[in-house]
């Protein structure tokens, strides 16, 4: 979270989630007949959006902190956001995007 802090960044969520890639879910043998009690793996998903001026960095930052080589490195998704709204004051578009006075702000200072 640092590296992309130190990128700008303002904002980020993360969530546990599970699921199942190439890497499949854990599967175990029992009585001579394979089983998977569950075909989902423990995973954490970062949400980041950001201007599309920021898209490359943050692409490589993310690769730069990530890659181990190793299957289960992650994958990066590109998605469209058509608009942004903060809610407290109605403010849209990059008056909405623009997130000063917080905690970010203290600690990059």
């Amino acid at each position: 979270m640092k590296a992309l802090l130190k990128i700008g960044i303002r904002g980020v969520t993360v969530s546990d989630v599970r699921g199942f890639g190439a890497q499949g879910g854990s599967t175990e043998r029992q009585g001579g007949s394979e089983f998977s009690e569950d075909k989902f793996v423990a995973k954490v998903k970062m949400e980041i959006v950001v201007s599309k001026d920021q898209v490359e960095a943050v692409i490589e930052k993310i690769i730069e902190e990530a890659r181990t080589g190793e299957l289960g490195d992650g994958k990066i998704f590109l998605v469209p956001v058509s608009d942004v709204i903060r809610v407290r004051t109605g403010e849209r578009g990059d008056q909405a995007e623009r997130m000063t006075g917080g905690r970010s702000d203290m600690t990059s200072a």
